[in-house]
């Protein structure tokens, strides 16, 4: 598939979008525009990178002529308002996971980019790696039998201030829209849509969730557990087992890692080793431009019905172990006498 080089403007300048620059640019991406919310922000990102425009604010990026499609880099709750907006001014988006901040923004957003024939996609990058395509490779042919379980852990040890994003409601905090969200979609990938979903959490002193535990079950009968935590580091390893195999990704399985496939009988038939530029992040706007390319608006590794559902299980998480946010319209526990 043939990519038509797209102009890029990054909205937001956090660390974030600060690693996605530098692995487009290392891919010979065409970065045009950055904005933020200062003008400061903005001119010393783009020195930074040798961007050639800096906009103080994010309406200025998004109706910039010179600017193809938009990398969404902001905070979660920020997540529907900017996209909307790159939308609505007539430009493609790739939206920093999550998506949005709960799945009824994500169908309005689905439902504006296809009324407008704009691409719209969730910056799950890991569903673009390498090691990925060929674990996905290994499955469909049989290569590890039937699958029957599959686990995937993203624990780590974050800023315990109640002010901080991870611990802030108001920002969309918590380890399971900003960590929980990689098992849960990776469990979504290899598994498909689950049937029953089972959670548990523990909340901090914001009412933001810590640690968060998800039990699920597939179509096929194959069971996922995914944990996410924001007070410890963990091992931060996957693994899919199977009737005839397992495969055994690294540490730090979300990111480009390496595998170990395992026989029926625990001998190693495979190891995978990563080999990829940058932090990997390039992959996804390649893709994306790609599809752009081919008039392919929903894409095909991480689609906006993929997002959308998987948005829904998110809430239906949250849900069950006592997350909402100011953003949202109060549960119907509390509007009720």
């Amino acid at each position: 598939m043939s990519r038509t080089p797209l102009r890029w403007g990054i909205l937001a300048t956090g660390w974030i979008a600060r690693r996605f620059t530098a692995d487009v640019l290392l891919a010979g991406l065409n970065v045009t525009a950055v904005g933020s919310r200062s003008a400061e922000s903005a001119q010393e990102f783009a020195a930074s990178f040798g961007i050639g425009r800096a906009h103080g604010s994010y309406s200025e990026l998004v109706t910039d002529p010179n600017v193809d499609i938009v990398y969404v880099a902001t905070p979660h709750p920020a997540h529907f308002d900017t996209a909307m907006a790159a939308l609505e001014a007539g430009k493609h988006v790739l939206v920093e996971k999550p998506l949005t901040l709960n799945q009824a923004q994500a169908e309005t957003l689905r439902e504006t980019a296809l009324s407008k024939g704009l691409y719209a996609s969730e910056a799950m990058w890991t569903r673009y790696l390498p090691h990925m395509a060929r674990i996905r490779q290994s499955i469909t042919s049989g290569e590890i039998g039937e699958v029957r379980t599959l686990h995937a852990d993203h624990a780590q040890s974050l800023s315990t201030n109640p002010s901080h994003r991870i611990n802030a409601l108001e920002l969309g905090g918590g380890a399971l829209l900003d960590l929980g969200v990689y098992p849960v979609s990776f469990a979504w990938d290899i598994l498909g849509t689950p049937v029953t979903v089972q959670a548990a959490g523990r909340l901090g002193q914001t009412g933001a969730d810590t640690e968060v535990g998800v039990l699920m079950t597939h179509s096929s009968g194959a069971i996922s557990t995914c944990l996410a935590s924001a007070r410890g580091a963990g091992s931060n390893t996957a693994s899919i087992v199977g009737t005839e195999g397992r495969i055994d990704i690294d540490r730090m399985w979300f990111t480009p890692a390496g595998f170990t496939r395992y026989d029926a009988e625990g001998q190693m038939v495979e190891k995978y080793v990563s080999d990829v530029s940058g932090h990997g992040m390039q992959l996804q706007a390649l893709a994306a431009e790609e599809y752009v390319a081919a008039g392919n608006l929903s894409g095909e590794l991480m689609t906006l019905d993929d997002s959308v559902a998987i948005m829904g299980t998110l809430d239906e998480i949250r849900r069950q172990i006592g997350v909402h946010y100011p953003e949202e319209s109060p549960p119907a526990s509390t509007t009720s006498r």
